[in-house]
């Protein structure tokens, strides 16, 4: 029972805590919200801090264990038939994902008033998307299957219209059609110009 009420108390703390933000969360009505009085939320975790700590742990083992991260590398593509198959099925799950979509809103609004999260925003669009490329595609050069290249700026150059594509579909998500045919336009594309005849 205890690991389930601390399920229950972290999924809506990742609800509360993406719609109205961390300063916005209040402790007594998100605690009535779960069926819980304040001092019952209180036995579970000593604090709201507690709880955004738990929360923000849970969620970047969820996203690195389901996306992958630069330690947990996806299975490398033997083939760029591979390499989209990999990208699209990355891309659907982090659009489609409500956790992640959830986490994605809550490093975006709290990236500015708390330093963890500023870092895990930082690591997460940027870095650790960034350097999981760079090891698949300097093995996809090193196996023949890509023109040589600096891997490094191959992975800049690749995930960062994914990712800006990616940030529109948040917010425009009517558009998601549309953003998922240039997302998948732009990947032949890459593909078609780094592949090694």
């Amino acid at each position: 029972m205890e690991n389930t009420t601390k399920e229950r108390i972290l999924d809506a703390a990742l609800v509360s805590f993406a719609e109205n933000g961390y300063k916005g969360t209040n402790l007594r009505d998100f605690a009535a919200g779960l069926g819980l009085s304040k001092s019952a939320l209180y036995r579970h975790y000593e604090s709201k801090e507690a709880i955004w700590n738990a929360l923000l742990n849970k969620m970047e083992a969820y996203y690195n264990e389901r996306f992958g991260s630069p330690e947990h590398l996806p299975q490398i593509p033997t083939s760029c038939e591979e390499l989209f198959s990999l990208v699209m099925h990355m891309v659907d799950f982090t659009i489609h994902d409500e956790k992640v979509i959830l986490t994605r809103k809550l490093l975006l609004t709290e990236q500015f008033h708390d330093d963890r999260v500023k870092s895990l925003a930082t690591e997460h669009f940027m870095y650790d998307t960034k350097a999981i490329f760079k090891s698949v595609f300097e093995k996809m050069i090193d196996a023949g299957l890509l023109i040589a290249d600096d891997p490094d700026m191959l992975a800049l150059a690749f995930t960062a219209p994914i990712t800006s594509l990616i940030h529109y579909c948040d917010r425009e998500p009517e558009k998601e059609p549309e953003i998922m045919r240039q997302i998948e336009a732009f990947v032949k594309h890459f593909i078609k110009t780094y592949k090694r005849q």
